[in-house]
């Protein structure tokens, strides 16, 4: 007889990156003529499996997917709920920050492009991160909202950084999503959480600082601990950025939930997701108690209240 093989208990991928949204058809259009992303499909779900699991009483939902390159995200719409907005003076080390950073072949295009259209910048322009950060030297970025305020990031990648894949198609502009970057209050606390627990691995660190970063993220004096993180299949990673100065911002507040306007729910895709769950439970994480779709799905939070959805393989 076969002696069983040990399987890790882990997180594979991100499947997705789902933003709560005001209204679908304007952030449709915008993610499609702004950012290039294309139409996968577009969907009404109501009933009580998906308010368990979204732990929001008596919803009904529109989500429609897109993608750019090979990654996807949800847009989100609550139908019959109307969320609270994000709040008008977020800043990038208030502790619900995330963006999405969304890779480019041409930066000095694709901002002009990006321009013509209602944005509201956080960016004073791209910036260049200086040669002398050895993880992102040469890398540029520039920093926006959509329109329903959620964070948004054009990056570029010279030769020596990145994937591989950012250097293969010469053809698009938008070439697809690179990460999903968080603000966290503890770098080892959220290590813990998505390594320890959720088996990612760390992939890259950076202290960003000096004018470069306080005129990227229009934060004054802005200095930054970045941590990457992978799952085991790669494709979409976490930055986990944690502000040195001027310091942690604002806690997400303890009543927000999935159809707030700020939610943004990162979907993993878990190899064995009942033994994840044990796992998360001996370790005091939050999770909703309702299942979904007979346990093919649990709603968490990491240590400062991000929201994880967690989908079996």
């Amino acid at each position: 007889m076969n002696t069983p093989t040990h399987i890790n208990v882990q997180v594979q991928r991100i499947r997705a990156i789902g933003l709560t949204v005001t209204n679908c058809d304007r952030s449709l259009n915008f993610y499609q003529e702004a950012l290039d992303f294309k139409l996968v499909s577009d969907i009404t779900v109501e009933g009580h499996k998906y308010s368990d699991l979204e732990d929001v009483t008596g919803t009904k939902v529109r989500i429609v997917s897109l993608r750019l390159g090979d990654e996807f995200i949800e847009l989100i719409e609550y139908l019959n709920i109307q969320g609270k907005p994000i709040p008008s003076d977020s800043q990038s080390n208030d502790l619900w920050f995330q963006h999405l950073a969304i890779v480019v072949s041409d930066m000095d295009r694709a901002y002009a492009h990006l321009r013509s259209f209602p944005i509201e910048p956080i960016s004073v322009a791209p910036q260049t991160i200086l040669p002398d950060n050895e993880a992102s030297g040469g890398v540029r970025a520039f920093k926006f909202k959509d329109p329903d305020g959620h964070d948004l990031e054009l990056i570029w990648f010279p030769p020596d950084k990145g994937k591989k894949k950012w250097h293969q198609n010469s053809h698009s502009l938008f070439l697809g999503i690179d990460h999903s970057a968080i603000a966290v209050s503890n770098t080892e606390q959220s290590l813990h959480f998505y390594c320890d627990l959720l088996g990612m691995q760390i992939d890259s660190h950076s202290l960003n600082w000096r004018a470069t970063q306080t005129r990227l993220d229009n934060l004054p004096g802005a200095k930054v601990r970045i941590t990457g993180l992978q799952p085991v299949e790669d494709g979409v990673g976490i930055e986990l950025l944690d502000y040195i100065l001027p310091g942690k911002g604002r806690p997400i507040p303890s009543d927000w939930k999935s159809c707030d306007i700020a939610s943004v729910q990162i979907e993993l895709i878990a190899n064995d997701i009942e033994q994840l769950i044990d796992k998360l439970r001996q370790n005091q994480i939050p999770i909703v108690d309702n299942s979904f779709s007979k346990k093919q799905g649990y709603l968490i939070k990491d240590p400062d209240k991000h929201t994880i959805l967690l989908i079996a393989e």
